[in-house]
């Protein structure tokens, strides 16, 4: 009997946990169907004129200002093609002084630290994104050697003195070369629903074995 309470605890549990799988993934279809019509409305947007009191993803800005080249930094990332290097974060001033990160594009790294990435453009446009943050897997910045993998503010203003808002500018300029600026877009994997189906259809497919067993034995 204990064997039996055992097993159809082991059953249920199953059961449960795959339709909790399912049920988790429609929220991420949602979630991502929602960002999804924000970057198109995002990219069909007119740019605005930027300032820090600006808090929304994805709306496009225009700045006039100057680049801090000097503190700029070292995002570890990968490029549409999946190979390393790094994403040039340079502090850009406008000419109403507020201060906002930069995202100008990604580098090979053995481009790091070179003046050949430094183009000194004073009108610049872009889209605002809210600043990623670190996870538990996420290894901590090497300041001293500015190599970066997540954009930690505190980290920003112990080197440049100053205080950042959580929302980066990602340059638009596609022509642009170096540093090569992202392509912001809504194509982005969506398999939410499909993943969905499949967590129901295991859930469904135990219960039915269990019930079909339950009535070829009848002691369950």
């Amino acid at each position: 009997m204990k064997n039996l309470i055992l097993f159809k605890i082991f059953v249920f549990f199953f059961i449960f946990l795959f339709c909790a799988l399912g049920t988790w993934q429609l929220y991420r279809l949602q979630w991502k169907q929602d960002l999804i019509s924000q970057i198109s409305a995002g990219l069909k947007s007119t740019p605005i004129k930027y300032s820090t009191n600006i808090n929304k993803d994805y709306q496009k800005v225009f700045l006039v200002g100057d680049y801090n080249f000097k503190n700029q930094i070292y995002l570890y990332s990968l490029n549409n093609k999946g190979y390393p290097g790094f994403d040039v974060i340079t502090p850009f001033r406008t000419i109403n002084n507020e201060d906002v990160l930069v995202n100008r594009g990604w580098i090979k790294d053995e481009l790091k630290n070179s003046n050949d990435i430094n183009n000194s453009y004073k009108n610049i446009t872009g889209m605002l994104r809210q600043a990623s943050k670190k996870n538990l897997f996420t290894p901590d910045n090497d300041i001293d050697k500015n190599i970066w993998f997540s954009v930690n503010l505190d980290d920003i203003k112990k080197i440049t003195g100053k205080k950042f808002n959580n929302y980066i500018v990602y340059l638009e300029d596609q022509n642009i070369e170096l540093p090569k600026p992202k392509k912001i877009s809504v194509e982005m994997p969506n398999n939410h629903l499909k993943y969905a189906i499949t967590w129901y259809s295991i859930s469904i497919s135990i219960l039915f074995y269990y019930l079909y067993f339950r009535k070829k034995n009848e002691i369950f």
